[in-house]
């Protein structure tokens, strides 16, 4: 018997094209005689009536044995947030753009649940951030990040000036405009666009990216993630930076704070189709090897 008796289905929030793919999951579901919870929001099962069962996103986790994302990969990280603390795996539907965490077609969605129920599916575990804001030199706020952490400028036209930190090895200080901590999953996101590397996502590994630094020596470095890099505001009292975890949860830095961030202790947990390859995801969503191609007979 399948391990997953429970299935939770999330939509993209205020997106009526994910409204089809997520009737036809209710449906299918159904057919494998699963329980189904739907997140309160989830559209296109209006129709249904009282045989859907449903759910605030923030709780579903506590009563699924898997989660069924549909979107792009920013609902993916909403709902993995939500759901970190009970391990709960996802799998996820491509209803987005690029979708490198999301690597289900809505047209195989059918053939994939059947043979994750028949148990023929690549399970895989993800590091994931955390940041806490050190404010009077205590914890003041603690959040959850699977992307990365970015610091900015309230005022986008300047720079800030801070310094960082490994555990308590200083690091350098630092005039950009802004500082990412990325984990390996990140590593494809802003990270990448600041110049970053790409990790490996089985790495315990941050990679520590200055956005535009004044110098252009302050480069990209890749620390462990078993250690706490920590950020130092500099400035004066009108100083006021915003960090950010994957884009979506923000809070004000002010100077002489910090923001310490490092591995957390819950793990992203995701499904995938057992023809899963990540660097088949590279080469697709990052045109890897996609150049004019040589003619083995020219010289």
């Amino acid at each position: 018997m399948s391990e997953f008796r429970t299935v939770g289905l999330i939509g993209r929030r205020g997106d009526p094209r994910v409204a089809p793919t997520l009737l036809q999951l209710w449906r299918i579901l159904r057919e494998f005689d699963r329980e189904v919870i739907v997140e309160h929001h989830a559209p296109g099962l209006e129709d249904c009536g009282a045989d859907v069962i449903r759910s605030p996103r923030e709780t579903m986790a506590a009563r699924c044995d898997l989660l069924v994302v549909v979107g792009g990969d920013g609902t993916l990280l909403s709902a993995a947030r939500a759901g970190s603390a009970w391990g709960v795996p996802i799998l996820g539907v491509n209803q987005g753009r690029l979708g490198f965490m999301v690597d289900v077609a809505p047209g195989e969605v059918r053939e994939t649940l059947n043979a994750v129920f028949a148990g023929d599916y690549l399970r895989e575990q993800r590091l994931l951030l955390q940041a806490r804001l050190r404010r009077d030199n205590a914890d003041t706020a603690s959040f959850l990040a699977i992307n990365d952490v970015v610091i900015r400028n309230q005022a986008a036209i300047r720079m800030i000036e801070f310094e960082t930190w490994l555990d308590d090895e200083f690091i350098s200080q630092h005039r950009a405009d802004g500082f990412i901590v990325s984990s390996p999953t990140g590593s494809t996101a802003y990270a990448l666009s600041g110049g970053g590397p790409v990790l490996h996502p089985s790495l315990e590994a941050m990679a520590l990216v200055p956005i535009c630094p004044h110098t252009l020596s302050d480069r990209p470095i890749v620390v462990g993630a078993r250690q706490t890099v920590r950020i130092v505001l500099r400035g004066n009292v009108t100083t006021q930076a915003t960090f950010t975890c994957d884009g979506q949860n923000s809070m004000s830095l002010r100077a002489g704070e910090a923001l310490e961030v490092g591995a957390a202790e819950s793990r992203l947990h995701l499904i995938h189709p057992k023809n899963y390859s990540y660097f088949n995801i590279l080469r697709d969503k990052l045109h890897w090897g996609r150049g004019p191609r040589l003619n083995p007979d020219s010289t």
